[in-house]
């Protein structure tokens, strides 16, 4: 082949198919980098709007002081005042069959803002009394499937506040629940 036809072949060859230009891979690298970056602050962002939006306080040297007075006043540190535990209940649970079928249920209240566990302390005759209406028209097949303590939880939640007034009761945690 003779210099000639390299040209006219190059010529032709150029001609017919343009040389696409290969991208530019650090810049490909970049904008990965930079959506994951991006992906990472939202689901970052999320949990942390899920998580009721409070953040740990306190966790270096130079706060730690301010965490435990923080704790303190709050009720959360380790005082065993923060809750106000209810003595385990059984009710015997309506039930259409004829059959016994008891609930046995222990659980704990957590104080609002508006209240201290010895006010709760104070006051749960009259909470006890509210709850047995509801608890003892409960049937065995409302204590089915994974929401049934859930469901339970909030009902009781929003009975305490109904009784006691608002924001006495933050929250109510059940220890036991146990149906026969």
């Amino acid at each position: 082949m003779s210099a000639e036809d390299k040209q006219v072949s190059t010529e032709v060859e150029g001609t017919a198919a343009p040389a696409k230009p290969q991208p530019n891979k650090r810049k490909r690298m970049m904008i990965v980098a930079a959506a994951a970056a991006v992906l990472l602050a939202g689901g970052c962002g999320g949990a942390y709007a899920l998580m009721g939006g409070e953040a740990e306080a306190g966790t270096t040297a130079e706060h730690g002081e301010a965490a435990e007075e923080d704790e303190s006043a709050e009720g959360h540190g380790d005082g065993a005042e923060a809750f106000v535990d209810v003595p385990a209940m059984v009710i015997n649970l309506r039930n259409a069959d004829g059959g016994s079928h008891f609930l046995k249920l222990h659980f704990m209240l957590v104080p609002g803002a508006a209240a201290t566990p010895d006010a709760l302390r104070d006051k749960l005759p009259l909470l006890l009394d509210a709850y047995q209406p509801f608890l003892r028209e409960l049937r065995p097949e409302d204590l089915a499937g994974s929401a049934a303590v859930f469901r339970i939880k909030e009902e009781m939640l929003v009975r305490a506040n109904a009784t006691l007034g608002s924001g006495k009761v933050k929250d109510v945690l059940i220890q036991d629940l146990i149906q026969q």
